[in-house]
């Protein structure tokens, strides 16, 4: 179980596109701590120089300050390399639904540029993230690859794109691509800061600073919480997956289901806070619920998630009381 006990050809080389981020940045830090040589591609505009200064100290650790919307960088980033985990993307639906052009050019151009590098280096697996909102209006839970709807905003429509071209790029090229529909990551270093936030670090700041925090909608959205070890897990074993597992996409959640009300109360007990939330409108282009079936992951990449929503949030909420 878990990803500390994976391992490679010793002299492996990895890229990780937007390594500078949340995502990207444990997952430069779990490689690096396992002694692989390890490069980090960031332009730094949602990723955090501070994730980077981090790791800078490392001899395995190297930082190339750059866009995937420029294929020369992705050209040179990929030099070598023989396995590139591209997280390099802008999240949040919200955000995404005010500016699609720049969604259109970072996610999906950007990422065909990081493929197309990868296929041109002779990259052996290019493992990238997708998204559980490429579920879109499918009603149906838990969700299952093969099984869905119409997506309901720009940053959906960006990675159902992205698995499209993984698709074609593994018919057509012959590279191996692996996309990894990720279900509401949190963990340590998620920002809890900024409009476009995620909810739970949001949350725990707020509470922390006694302040009152508004839940979009009724609360009783649900959400297969993720804690951020499991995707450590999974791109490390489809590192590892089998090439007849590549061109498709997998579902990485913990396989739950939690209701945002009772996340908040988890929060407010875990803080000893009694602070009543505010109720604001549902947001635009939401899923309304979210629960992942792993059993494809769990089948074709060795998927088996460490870390239930119990034992992730208890992680995370001590990461933060020492950090914020």
């Amino acid at each position: 179980m878990g990803f500390r006990d994976i391992t490679f050809e010793k002299n492996s080389v990895f890229l990780v596109g937007g390594g500078a981020g949340f995502i990207g940045s444990n997952i430069c830090e779990a490689l690096t701590d396992m002694g692989y040589q390890v490069r980090c591609l960031d332009n730094l505009s949602t990723g955090k120089q501070e994730n980077v200064d981090l790791l800078s100290d490392r001899e395995n650790y190297t930082f190339i300050k750059g866009d995937i919307r420029d294929l020369d960088t992705c050209m040179k980033a990929c030099e070598g390399v023989d396995y590139v985990l591209n997280q390099a993307a802008w999240g949040s639906v919200p955000r995404s639904i005010e500016m699609p052009l720049l969604y259109e050019e970072i996610n999906i151009r950007g990422t065909l540029n990081m493929m197309e590098a990868a296929r041109q280096n002779h990259v052996k697996k290019f493992v990238y993230a997708s998204s559980s909102s490429v579920y879109g209006d499918h009603p149906v839970l838990p969700k299952k690859e093969g099984q869905e709807g119409n997506v309901l905003s720009p940053y959906a429509l960006t990675k159902k794109v992205n698995e499209e071209y993984g698709r074609l790029y593994k018919e057509l090229y012959g590279l191996d691509t692996y996309g990894l529909r990720y279900f509401n990551v949190f963990g340590r270093r998620q920002d809890p800061n900024g409009a476009y936030a995620a909810v739970i670090p949001k949350f725990i700041k707020q509470l922390l600073n006694d302040e009152v925090p508004t839940i979009n909608g009724d609360g009783r959205q649900s959400r297969d919480f993720t804690y951020v070890d499991n995707v450590i897990e999974a791109n490390l074993k489809a590192c590892l997956a089998s090439s007849e597992a590549a061109g498709q996409a997998f579902n990485i959640g913990a396989g739950g289901r939690e209701y945002l009300i009772d996340i908040y109360h988890v929060l407010c007990e875990a803080l000893d806070k009694k602070i009543e939330p505010n109720f604001g409108p549902a947001r635009k282009g939401d899923i309304r619920d979210s629960n992942a079936d792993i059993s494809k992951a769990k089948e074709l990449l060795g998927y088996d998630p460490e870390y239930d929503f119990k034992k992730g949030i208890q992680l995370a909420i001590e990461w933060y009381k020492e950090n914020l």
